[in-house]
């Protein structure tokens, strides 16, 4: 049966580098699966591979749709799932790289069954966040649903509207639908996960935030200062500049301080989620050689 490789863990670890190796070995080409990589404009602010690297390996949703153009999880799932078959016949491997939680998960373990927006509901739901604050919607989502408020991200809006939302339109809680039976693939999946020692994992994202400034951050995110409002933009290292411009940050300083801060706190968040899945095999950057045999052995049985 072919098999689908999964190389995945928080920002910052090393899994472009590590993932091109891999690619190379087995002469396929990278999926990429990163939410913000995916958008055009975004280079620096989302350590997309460099020319240099998609020259290594042929990379797939990198740099491909426009800021407003919308895209989720469960389009990645269907895009990625229409293309494994011709890579299929090319290889008896495919390779995924990423970080996005969600968008592994969609292919891995497919969408769930989530309805449609509906336009009014949604409406009264954002006149609710104007009129009352984000508190409203949270103390509604812990009523509705106890379990996903402990989970979400409770300060993003959007994701605590969308909650809600689908509350109100199955009538079951958001966690319920989230936890359906996984779809079955006809094919088999490795996930492969990178990590490293916490503050070692923490001084590398320190150290690549300074080196996205010199590269030109923050006039990249002046270029689409006046998109901000798109869900694509809602992204650490270009919304503390927004806020910056705003008034919102005293000075490039603390913005710079606050990109480190919540890159960090993404990393953690992304391993939290990470470790609750018990079929991941763990290794560092460094095991290159241990990843190879593991695939291999996994293969042999």
């Amino acid at each position: 049966m072919k098999t689908l490789l999964v190389l995945l863990g928080p920002t910052g670890v090393g899994k472009t580098a590590l993932g091109i190796k891999i690619a190379q070995h087995f002469s396929i080409p990278v999926i990429s699966a990163d939410s913000r990589q995916i958008y055009k404009g975004l280079k620096i602010g989302t350590a997309a591979p460099s020319f240099e690297e998609q020259k290594l390996a042929q990379h797939f949703f990198i740099d491909t749709k426009e800021l407003d153009e919308l895209y989720s999880a469960g389009q990645f799932e269907i895009d990625v799932i229409n293309l494994l078959p011709e890579l299929f016949k090319k290889s008896d491997f495919a390779l995924m790289v990423g970080g996005s939680m969600m968008y592994i998960d969609a292919v891995c373990n497919g969408m769930d069954d989530i309805p449609n927006a509906d336009p009014e509901v949604r409406k009264n739901l954002n006149r609710i966040y104007e009129n009352e604050g984000i508190e409203s919607l949270q103390a509604m989502l812990k009523l509705l649903d106890p379990e996903h408020y402990q989970r979400v991200d409770l300060k993003n809006y959007r994701r605590v509207i969308h909650a809600v939302e689908v509350c109100f339109l199955t009538g079951r809680p958001y966690s319920e639908i989230l936890t359906t039976p996984k779809k079955k693939r006809d094919f088999n999946i490795i996930k492969i996960g990178i990590t490293r020692p916490t503050e070692d994992l923490y001084n590398r994202i320190n150290h690549r935030v300074d080196a996205m400034i010199a590269e030109g951050l923050e006039a990249e995110a002046a270029d689409v200062y006046k998109q901000k409002q798109l869900n694509a933009l809602n992204t650490v290292g270009y919304k503390e500049w927004f806020a910056y411009w705003d008034g919102e940050i005293e000075s490039k300083e603390k913005v710079i301080e606050l990109i480190k801060r919540n890159s960090r706190h993404y990393a953690k968040k992304q391993l939290t989620w990470f470790k609750r899945d018990k079929s991941i095999k763990w290794f560092t950057p460094d095991d290159y050689q241990l990843i190879i045999n593991h695939i291999e052995d996994i293969c042999k049985n």
